[in-house]
C-alpha cells in the first residue's frame, strides 16, 4: 500500500480497509489538531488509488476477505470532487463487491460544496457515512479554534446528508472551549446537535498537544483547559440538554477519561444518575489515569 505520512480513522473504522486517497487536512487551520501539520495538502495520483484497490484485492483472492468497511482517508476526502469519487468508490464496488460500507471524514466545507444530488448519487456508488469533526456547536468557540464552519453550516450539512441517506457521525470535543467559554460551549453544543440530529455522536476530550498553536494559546494564557470533572459535566450537560429521534452516543474514545456508550433518548436518565455519582464523588480513582489516555 501506498501510505504517505501518519494514518488517522475514527475507533468505528478499526477494522476497515485504509484507503489513502489524498494526502493531509485541505483546511489544516484547527488549533488543537497535529494529525496533519507535516504534510501539504493534495490529491493522490488515480492510478496510485487504484493499485491499492487491486493490492487489496489480490490479497484477499488468497486470504478470504480481511475487512467489511473501506475508510478513505485523510483529513476530508469528501473535498474531492464527484468526478474524482466516483471511480474510487466504483473501483471499490468492482474489485473489492463484499465491502458492505465506504467512509470518510467530511466537514462543512466539504458537505456543502456538493448538491444532495450529488451526494444521493455518492451514496448510490457506497459511500455510507460520513464522520464530521464539529467539535462546538458555539459560534466563539469554533472562532476561536478556527474549524473553518459555522453553527448554521453544521446544520444545513446534517440536513444534506439526511435527505441524501447517508449516515452522519458527528464528533465534539470536550474542554475546546477553555475555561471561560465552557458553559456556552455545552450548552450550544447539545442545542446544535438537537437541530442537527444525527445517527451517531462521538464526545473525545480535548488534548493540548505540544507544537500546536492551542499548546501556544495555553503557554501565554490565553487558553486553560478546564478540569477533568469540569469536563465531565459538560458531558453531562450535554447529554441532559440534546434532544435526539435515535443516536448511538459515545464518549468511549481514548482521549475521553470516563467511557459512556449508550442509546438516547433511550438510556439518558441511566446516563445522567452514572455522571452525577462521578461528578458528586471526585474520586479520580474512577477516572482513566493520564498514561492510558491517547489521541
Amino acid at each position: 500500500m501506498d501510505y504517505v505520512g501518519r494514518m488517522f480513522r475514527p475507533p468505528s473504522e478499526a477494522h476497515s480497509f485504509l484507503l489513502q486517497v489524498t494526502i493531509g487536512c485541505s483546511h489544516n487551520r484547527c488549533v488543537y489538531c497535529d494529525m496533519y501539520r507535516d504534510k501539504q495538502f493534495r490529491p493522490k495520483p488515480m492510478d496510485t488509488i487504484l493499485a491499492d484497490i487491486d493490492e487489496a484485492a489480490e490479497l484477499c483472492k488468497k486470504t478470504g476477505p480481511q475487512f467489511r468497511r473501506v475508510f478513505l482517508c485523510d483529513g476530508d476526502a469528501l473535498i474531492l470532487p464527484s468526478k474524482k469519487l466516483l471511480p474510487i468508490l466504483e473501483a471499490i464496488r468492482t474489485k473489492l463487491p463484499w465491502v458492505e460500507r465506504v467512509g470518510t471524514y467530511g466537514d462543512t466545507r466539504s458537505i456543502g460544496r456538493k448538491s444532495v444530488a450529488e451526494l444521493t448519487t455518492l451514496r448510490e456508488a457506497g459511500l455510507g457515512i460520513v464522520y464530521h469533526g464539529m467539535e462546538s456547536g458555539d459560534e466563539a468557540v469554533l472562532e476561536r479554534i478556527d474549524k473553518g464552519g459555522t453553527r448554521e453550516e453544521s446544520i444545513a450539512s446534517a440536513a444534506k446528508l439526511r435527505e441524501a441517506g447517508i449516515a452522519h457521525s458527528v464528533m465534539v470535543l470536550l474542554g475546546v472551549g477553555g475555561e471561560d467559554l465552557s458553559k456556552q460551549h455545552a450548552a450550544n453544543t447539545a442545542a446544535t446537535l438537537s437541530q442537527m440530529d444525527p445517527t451517531y455522536v462521538g464526545a473525545l476530550t480535548t488534548t493540548v498537544v505540544p507544537g500546536t498553536p492551542l499548546a501556544q494559546m495555553e503557554s501565554s494564557g490565553s487558553f486553560r483547559l478546564p478540569s477533568k470533572f469540569r469536563m465531565l459535566e459538560e458531558l453531562r450537560e450535554i447529554v441532559a440538554g440534546v434532544e435526539l429521534s435515535d443516536c448511538r452516543f459515545s464518549a468511549n474514545h481514548a482521549s475521553n477519561y470516563l467511557p459512556v456508550r449508550c442509546t438516547l433518548p433511550r438510556d439518558k436518565a441511566a446516563v445522567l444518575e452514572a455522571l452525577d455519582k462521578v461528578i458528586t464523588d471526585r474520586d479520580e480513582r474512577r477516572l482513566k489515569p493520564e498514561s492510558l489516555r491517547a489521541l
